[in-house]
């Protein structure tokens, strides 16, 4: 009972100086991967490459199936804390902002409750190994935690990133604030009108044939619900893997 008051306290605490709340507070578990320095974290299935070009470091996480849903939670933000009402492995009191960057894939030969900790319907967070010792104490291995979706917070605006090759353009969208995800993206060059683009995987879009040459807008609706246009951001002269940023930003 005694350890219960404390949580609530604890929470009610991480409360006040936590980012701007978007979900109740949530029962899942966490384990870690990617060695100390957090290098094996880079890339994934959200499409992201270098996690401190595209600005998210590696305060980071790869989410189970549950939570993945299929890569619409890709750049996501979690307020995680360990519930040491559960385990004595816990850092009382500490708490940490993650950003979804990867998938944690099931693995049906174990069960749910050995191994198989991505497997669904767990919520379960893999995390960068540096994220998860500020919560969580090496030996432990795997935590209770209790978490919830917050806001994201970048520096400066959102980044494009061209891929693909002649007749199937991708775009790659990064450092996204607000919600931390996309919802929709609308392309337009400057000889065409908006075309509908949809998601190849992660937080790659696809649907830009026929636009080399032109300078490119792009309408993009957050999964908060708010909409911007980010007009001209390509130049006419964009190339394929080259990276174009912006002063725009989501507030949600």
């Amino acid at each position: 009972m005694a350890s219960g008051k404390r949580l609530i306290l604890q929470l009610l605490v991480v409360c006040l100086a936590a980012p701007a709340v978007r979900s109740a507070w949530l029962q899942g578990t966490a384990t870690f991967y990617g060695g100390r320095d957090g290098s094996g974290t880079m890339g994934g299935a959200c499409g992201y490459s270098n996690l401190y070009d595209e600005g998210y470091g590696l305060s980071n996480a790869a989410l189970s199936t549950v939570l993945f849903n299929d890569g619409a939670s890709c750049g996501q933000c979690y307020l995680i804390m360990c519930d040491h009402s559960k385990s004595r492995m816990c850092k009382t009191g500490k708490a940490i902002t993650v950003t979804a960057t990867n998938l944690c894939p099931p693995n049906y030969n174990l069960p749910n409750d050995n191994g198989g900790w991505c497997n669904p319907p767990r919520p379960h967070f893999d995390m960068s190994q540096p994220a998860w010792l500020n919560i969580g104490i090496y030996e432990a291995g795997i935590i209770p935690v209790v978490y919830q979706q917050v806001k994201c917070w970048r520096k400066g605006g959102l980044r494009f990133t061209i891929l693909g090759f002649n007749y199937f353009e991708l775009v790659l969208v990064t450092n996204v604030a607000g919600s931390g995800s996309i919802k929709s993206i609308s392309v337009k060059g400057t000889k065409t009108g908006w075309t509908q683009m949809s998601r190849n995987w992660g937080v790659i879009w696809q649907g830009m044939s026929g636009l080399a040459g032109q300078a490119l807008s792009f309408s993009i609706s957050s999964t908060g619900g708010q909409n911007i246009i980010f007009q001209n951001v390509i130049p006419a002269g964009w190339t394929f893997g080259q990276t174009y940023t912006t002063w725009q930003q989501f507030d949600y």
